[in-house]
């Protein structure tokens, strides 16, 4: 999931000239999340105010990272979260800050989140 999301990030970074519309109000931003996703997972999320681990579903679909309570979306699911992986400045490893292994954090403009995934396999998935 990390490479993939940093393989995702450099790709948006390279190719992004994109203006923000209507479309990227809606809690989607125009992205079908619910089916067809480039890469799709369990993750553990570190909590944003609580700083609670929390186990997620992760969607990563047309630039943007989504992440739900359970792995069954549809189209009236509403992402927890979403991260346009544009913004995303560093995708790195974390099992130093956090002292868990499989750590990595990924950080944006505004903020960093930390992530434990199950395995390295899984962390490093192309």
């Amino acid at each position: 999931m990390a490479a993939s999301l940093w393989r995702a990030v450099m790709d948006s970074v390279s190719g992004s000239s994109s203006s923000p519309s209507a479309l990227d109000a809606a809690p989607g931003g125009g992205v079908e999340f619910w089916h067809g996703a480039e890469r799709a997972g369990w993750l553990n999320k570190q909590g944003e105010y609580i700083k609670t681990w929390r186990r997620r579903w992760f969607v990563l679909k047309q630039g943007r990272l989504f992440w739900f309570k359970d792995p069954a979306v549809t189209r009236a699911s509403v992402p927890r979260g979403v991260i346009p992986v544009a913004s995303c400045l560093t995708v790195k490893g974390a099992e130093d800050v956090l002292n868990r292994q499989f750590a990595f954090e990924l950080s944006t403009p505004a903020e960093t989140m930390y992530f434990i995934a199950d395995s390295e396999k899984e962390k490093e998935v192309d």
